[in-house]
């Protein structure tokens, strides 16, 4: 058995019962929702992305609204300024280029035609495109955002300093059908055990295959119990 599948066995083993399923949601619900999350807690932004479900009708208000609007309402999430600006303009782009705001058309598109056609947006990128096609098209891709980066680095099965540079690393080197659970595995043991401070690499499962430097330091410190946080917005859009 190779090291991702034995990666992914061990973190079956960890997560008993995981069966993870695209949830299918409207593409642009996805893509927005996966914006609001950049550089926050899922908790936040899926109160961020619920509040501008709940103060405004449609994609269309969220368009017209006054700038400010958008800004009080997803300024739990941080970021507030970009990602209003970013989420107002899309919309306005993508109205003008489309007619409506809806993506749904993507779903006959290739997922390289699907990358060409959002990486246009400013304040889209690789990641979030991802996310759209594994959450909402139920494509076979890996997304990695930054739990994802850390732990394919410290496993060894990338050597890179960015998550998108990561994302080229591995998307091949998956085996097919296995994109989607390997990505909402390593999410959950990256908040659970493989943390970015002080990592419990005492109680690791997958000790042995790692390459983390520090792992020994890390394994010989006291620690606490894993706890598990298993929230991930685009599980509940």
């Amino acid at each position: 058995m190779d090291k991702i599948n034995q990666i992914i066995e061990l973190l079956r083993e960890e997560f008993p019962g995981l069966d993870p399923k695209p949830s299918k949601a409207d593409p642009l619900d996805i893509l927005i929702a996966t914006m609001l999350s950049q550089n926050t807690t899922d908790k936040t932004s899926y109160r961020a992305f619920m509040n501008l479900k709940n103060n405004f009708k449609d994609w269309d208000a969220v368009m017209d609204a006054p700038l400010n609007k958008i800004r009080d309402s997803i300024r739990v999430c941080g970021l507030t300024n970009q990602k209003a600006l970013s989420i107002k303009n899309m919309l306005k782009e993508m109205k003008k280029k489309y007619g409506r705001l809806s993506l749904n058309f993507l779903k006959k598109k290739s997922d390289d035609e699907i990358y060409e056609e959002l990486l246009q947006y400013n304040g889209v990128g690789v990641k979030t495109i991802s996310c759209v096609l594994a959450f909402s098209l139920g494509r076979d891709v890996f997304p990695v955002d930054t739990h994802v980066h850390r732990l394919t680095n410290r496993l060894g099965i990338a050597k890179a300093v960015t998550p998108v540079k990561t994302f080229e690393q591995v998307k091949d080197k998956i085996p097919e059908g296995k994109k989607f659970l390997l990505h909402t595995l390593l999410i959950r043991f990256g908040r659970k055990v493989c943390r970015s401070v002080n990592p419990l690499c005492g109680k690791c499962r997958l000790y042995d295959l790692c390459s983390f430097k520090e792992k020994e330091f890390y394994a010989m410190k006291e620690q606490a119990e894993p706890k598990e946080n298993n929230f991930i917005i685009l599980e509940h859009v």
